[in-house]
């Protein structure tokens, strides 16, 4: 069935994200551990700041414990923009090079025309709504920005959906397809050009 080999491309496809993002926080996780462990050098920065402190210890162990804080949710942060960057370029090249991803290579699928701009295109819709408002809105949780963070997730959701659920209707092109001005063809997909033409130009 067409959609379902739609859905599996995308899974093979979103696995290889999991898997990137599961190195990414692999990754986080052992420097903010060496942040904080790293004994010997907080000790000095610790007692060179209670020294220059004149008293006045709680600032100090205040300042302290934010700067590490903020070196933290700073390594967060470059975490995930990097898996944003890291997924907006595989999408890009996978397409302007073989005009299929993995996933839709291991399906049968693939994107048409095989253009750079239209690659581009998609290749960011595609990021923005699989992982980029995702991405924004963990990081402002851990910034502390609850009720934002909830609003940007179902933001996140609604796009999703947006992109993904006209893939079920009759011409199967999902908003990404719709924005670059392509489609997926394969074996028993209808080509573009025999009920919604794409133009070339």
């Amino acid at each position: 069935m067409p959609k379902f080999r739609r859905a599996l491309a995308w899974i093979v496809d979103f696995a290889l994200v999991v898997a990137l993002a599961s190195a990414l926080a692999v990754l986080t996780f052992n420097r903010i551990s060496a942040l904080v462990t790293d004994v010997p050098e907080l000790a000095a920065r610790g007692g060179f700041d209670l020294l220059t402190s004149r008293g006045d210890v709680v600032d100090t162990s205040e300042e302290f414990g934010l700067s590490l804080w903020n070196k933290s949710v700073l390594y967060v942060e470059q975490a995930f923009g990097l898996l944003i960057v890291a997924m907006f370029l595989y999408q890009w090249a996978c397409l302007t090079l073989a005009g299929r991803t993995v996933g839709k290579a291991l399906t049968g699928l693939k994107v048409t025309p095989r253009r750079p701009g239209r690659a581009a295109r998609r290749a960011a819709v595609t990021t923005a709504t699989d992982v980029a408002v995702y991405a924004v809105a963990c990081v402002l949780l851990v910034e502390g920005q609850i009720a934002l963070s909830v609003l940007v997730w179902a933001v996140a959701v609604a796009l999703f959906l947006f992109n993904a659920l006209p893939v079920l209707g009759p011409a199967r092109r999902s908003l990404a397809d719709r924005v670059a001005g392509t489609a997926v063809t394969g074996l028993g997909l209808s080509r573009p050009d025999a009920t919604h033409p794409v133009r070339t130009a």
